[in-house]
């Protein structure tokens, strides 16, 4: 290391590792460069964009809150571009175009329902384990089929929407608590009888 050795004179390098031995927990090793180790990797495309776009280097000490508060934002708007940006999940995409934070308290019924990765032969012919995309009563077996008509799931039936406010539906189901309930009524229910919604 730079410190330790008695010709070494950046002062840079001897601050970090005072750091260093000042935080025992904090354990340093060399990595190989260019062997495709992902942290390392990130850790050289950053530095090489913060030498051509980055902004000049000041001596201005930030308070640590400050700080992270910049990290914060930056990570948030990373996060958002990649989200808008991606091509999965695009169904949970258009109920939350936002990333944030707090936790949306959404559990594994409701993640199924709003992707429609679940025990819908819609979903599962996609991957060829469904003959078809039909309820056994008959209709297309969308989440929305099963929330509204399906004549198997009456007493968990929501109102259905008309078709052109259908996403306008799906975000204040996700948003409402009771909403969500009878969702994870039905998905509990249909994974429990799959026998009486196989296609016919």
């Amino acid at each position: 290391m730079a410190s330790s050795n008695s010709k070494i004179t950046n002062e840079t390098a001897r601050k970090n590792f005072k750091i260093l031995l000042s935080n025992p927990r904090t354990a340093v090793s060399w990595v190989k460069a260019h062997a495709s180790n992902i942290g390392n990797e990130r850790a050289d495309q950053l530095a090489k964009d913060a030498t051509q776009h980055g902004q000049p280097y000041s001596l201005i000490k930030l308070p640590k809150p400050d700080i992270k508060g910049l990290l914060r934002k930056t990570m948030l708007e990373e996060w958002q571009t990649s989200w808008k940006n991606g091509d999965t999940c695009r169904k949970i995409y258009n109920i939350m175009p936002s990333v944030s934070l707090p936790p949306t308290n959404w559990i594994r019924e409701d993640g199924i329902f709003f992707s429609q990765h679940g025990p819908f032969p819609a979903y599962l012919k996609r991957f060829h384990l469904s003959d078809n995309d039909f309820c056994s009563c008959g209709g297309i077996s969308t989440a929305l089929h099963y929330a509204t008509e399906c004549i198997y799931i009456v007493s968990w039936h929501m109102m259905k929407p008309a078709p052109n406010f259908e996403q306008e539906w799906l975000k204040r189901v996700a948003n409402n608590l009771v909403s969500r309930h009878t969702i994870r009524g039905i998905i509990k229910f249909m994974s429990e009888n799959r026998y009486l919604f196989r296609p016919p």
